[in-house]
Parts: structure tokens; C-alpha cells; sequence
């Protein structure tokens, strides 16, 4: 049996430090209270959303890069999916890692930025597109970030690439009415794709 625990928690937007120790608090939780084999954080984690144009500061994104190694060396007995940006090649990424015994051993990158309402993704990242894929207890996994499971696209790619369970990492504001459309969606993405996902959210607030 594979168990995930998923860690709906309120990220403050701009406090890294403060951040990556509310996700090894729930590492530790997760790890030795819930016996999970894996858990889940939202997009963005580490840094909060919407972090805007804090992201065009260098020193802030050095800043995700030095708390995010020091994170990474602390996890172990658990795989740990989470949120944060990833520079590349100069380029920004609104990425999702995938940490195993202190290690980085997966990445993914969102492949559909969301550029409308509260939504200016397109101004901070460049899209990502390749589907990530990695298994624990025989159980292969795929990744999608938010605006990801509005289309068909990036969850075809992750079954496609052989993924049997879909984990997608949301940062998703709430209004009223939108979570029976959100369980529709998932429903029918669920039924094309043929994945169960797996939907975490972000909470509190942020304005």
C-alpha cells in the first residue's frame, strides 16, 4: 500500500526560511506520525504565492536555491514533492522537485502558465512541458502544477510516460461556486487520462 499525506498548509509569500521549516515540521509529522511513504506540499511552497515581482530579484531567488539545499539534506525515510522557482540556463521555471534521501531526483518544470485575473505567471516563468515520472513501492508517479490540470495535455504526458497516479500541486484562489467545478474537472481528467490525481491545495491567505 502506498500512503500519501498531503500538506494543505498557509505558506507566508516571502518568508523562505520560515516556509522550509513548516515543511520539515510536516515532513516530520508525515514521516513519523502518518507512516507516509510520500508527501505532498503546494506549488510554490517555498516561497509563498503569489510571489510576483519578488521573483525578478536575484538575491531572492539565491535565496530559494541556499534554503532549498539545506532542506533537501534534512529529508530522509520520505519522498517529499514541493514547490519552488528553478533557474535555468537564465531562464525561471515555477517547478516542483521530487527529494529522496537527501537528494534532488526528480524535476518538473509547469507547462501552462496562467496569464489572466489575478494570474501573471507569463511575466516571471517560461513554460515547461516535459512530463516527469518516478516510482516508490513499484508505483509509478507524474507531477502536474495547477493550470496544468485544466487541460488534457499534460496529463495524457504523464501517462503516457508511464505514470499510474497523478500528484498535482495547486496554489488556486478561492471563490464561491468553484470547488464543484474543480471536482468535475478532476473527475473528467481522471477518466481521460485514466490516473486517480492527487489534489493539494495551498490555504490562507495572500492579497
Amino acid at each position: 500500500m502506498l500512503r500519501i499525506s498531503m500538506a494543505q498548509l498557509n505558506f507566508l509569500v516571502g518568508d523562505i526560511a520560515g516556509n522550509a521549516r513548516r515543511v520539515l515540521e510536516a515532513v516530520t509529522q508525515a514521516r513519523y506520525d502518518q507512516n507516509a511513504d510520500v508527501i505532498v506540499f503546494p506549488e510554490l511552497t517555498l516561497t509563498g504565492y503569489p510571489p510576483e515581482d519578488l521573483l525578478l530579484r536575484p538575491d531572492f531567488i539565491r535565496r530559494v536555491e541556499i534554503e532549498l539545499t539545506n532542506l533537501t539534506g534534512q529529508i530522509h525515510g520520505i519522498d517529499v514533492v514541493l514547490g519552488y522557482p528553478r533557474c535555468r540556463d537564465g531562464k525561471l521555471f515555477n517547478s516542483a522537485g521530487v527529494i529522496r534521501a537527501g537528494k534532488i531526483i526528480a524535476e518538473y518544470d509547469k507547462a501552462l502558465l496562467p496569464n489572466y485575473s489575478v494570474f501573471d505567471e507569463k511575466r516571471y516563468f517560461e513554460p515547461g512541458g516535459e512530463p516527469c515520472v518516478w516510482e516508490v513501492k513499484d508505483i509509478s508517479l507524474g507531477i502536474t502544477i495547477c493550470e496544468d490540470i485544466w487541460y488534457k495535455t499534460p496529463a495524457q504526458r504523464a501517462a503516457e510516460a508511464g505514470a499510474k497516479l497523478l500528484l498535482n500541486l495547486n496554489a488556486s484562489p478561492f471563490h464561491s461556486g468553484k470547488a464543484p467545478e474543480r471536482e468535475q474537472l478532476l473527475q473528467k481528467r481522471a477518466q481521460e487520462s485514466g490516473l486517480p490525481i492527487v489534489y493539494v491545495n495551498l490555504v490562507g491567505g495572500q492579497d
